[in-house]
């Protein structure tokens, strides 16, 4: 479970967080709606650790965590813009990453890139993926590991109707299974409540 108590951020004389406390049930999905700009970002990279808050506190499974100071473990993250080889596959962005936690399995890596809806077979270079194909690949990165948390900002920007749907599927398809935490945000309410 991930939980939020009276959490604050400021950057200057702005304001971004103000008193913001949530719960995020185990193997349940949580929503944050708010429009561009509301702090959803801020929040996650706090609830992460890329940020140190300002006063209030971050539990996760009961504990007490420090944000800013490491990452959340055995969580898969999608916080705007991802970072890719831009010159290399998609299947190949995936290897590397995985390797690095010294991991070989291309079985998992093709179901992984299947799952979210991308061709492991594909040499198409990341710079020529289209932005909803980036965030796929986005997604398949964060499922490395198979994750008990994911945190996913605004995932589905990019993403054509179709794929919103095979996500909302594959998110639903976590929960069901894998008893996977979802904490997701968007400014699309009719996204969030579907799901």
């Amino acid at each position: 479970m991930i939980e939020v108590k009276n959490l604050e951020k400021s950057f200057g004389e702005q304001k971004v967080l103000n008193d913001v406390s949530l719960v995020c049930p185990n193997g349940e999905i949580t929503g944050i709606i708010g429009h561009n700009g509301s702090g959803k970002t801020v929040l996650f990279k706090c609830i992460c650790g890329l940020l140190f808050e300002d006063s209030g506190e971050i539990l996760i499974d009961g504990k007490r965590y420090k944000s800013g100071g490491e990452l959340i473990k055995n969580a898969g993250i999608i916080i705007k813009n991802p970072a890719f080889l831009e010159s290399e596959s998609g299947i190949n962005n995936l290897k590397y990453l995985f390797e690095i936690r010294n991991k070989k399995n291309m079985e998992l890596l093709h179901e992984i890139m299947r799952m979210v809806g991308l061709d492991p077979e594909s040499k198409k270079k990341v710079k020529n993926f289209s932005l909803g194909m980036k965030q796929r690949l986005a997604l398949g990165v964060a499922l490395l590991g198979e994750p008990e948390f994911l945190i996913l900002d605004e995932p589905v920007n990019g993403l054509d109707p179709t794929g919103i749907i095979e996500l909302r599927e594959l998110l639903k398809k976590l929960v069901k299974e894998r008893e996977v935490t979802i904490l997701i945000s968007s400014h699309i309410l009719s996204e969030l409540h579907q799901l």
